[in-house]
């Protein structure tokens, strides 16, 4: 009897999830999996001389209950022993599917998100900018979350923005590009 009713327990709990799941999909028209970053999404700045555009990026599926989304664009490659943290945006509202390129420095976020601090140390969106020689990837990823915002500001460490996030994630899919210089 016990064998019964777990089995009927598991079946519908993995009924009940692929019936709610929907796939979280990342794309743009900027960047291809795999491919590499343009001359728009470089650095300007410890050698490089890139326009420092962040990418256009574009959701869709996004599961039910997703309350916002967070968009992070990170280098494991970096020379660091931690990677490096190129964005963080919170609190982009559930109603956003798209950012547009250029949205970090051109005043183009959602109303409500919040940019915290990258390893640049500035709050907004910061290019690729590799040693020379090196081919570094660059993860950009969109999360969607289960709480309407994260209550952080824009000091928060990418860090604390990255445990804050898992711990509210219920879905996320991630582009990686690649660059060298």
């Amino acid at each position: 009897m016990f064998k019964q009713i777990f089995t009927v327990a598991v079946l519908s709990a993995f009924s009940s999830l692929s019936a709610v799941a929907e796939n979280l999909e990342l794309s743009s028209s900027d960047i291809v999996e795999g491919g590499p970053l343009s001359i728009n999404h470089v650095f300007k700045g410890f050698g490089c001389e890139g326009n420092n555009q962040s990418p256009q990026l574009s959701w869709s599926g996004a599961p039910k209950g997703t309350k916002s989304f967070v968009v992070t664009a990170y280098d494991p490659d970096a020379p660091t022993g931690s990677g490096w943290w190129h964005w963080v945006a919170f609190n982009i509202p559930a109603t956003t599917q798209m950012l547009p390129r250029d949205a970090s420095d051109s005043g183009k976020m959602p109303i409500g998100t919040v940019e915290a601090r990258t390893d640049y140390g500035t709050k907004q969106f910061g290019g690729a900018c590799p040693p020379p020689g090196e081919v570094h990837r660059y993860i950009f990823t969109v999360y969607a979350l289960g709480v309407e915002k994260l209550n952080l500001d824009a000091s928060a460490s990418p860090a604390l923005v990255g445990f804050m996030t898992k711990a509210n994630a219920i879905d996320s899919d991630s582009i990686t590009a690649v660059y060298t210089r």
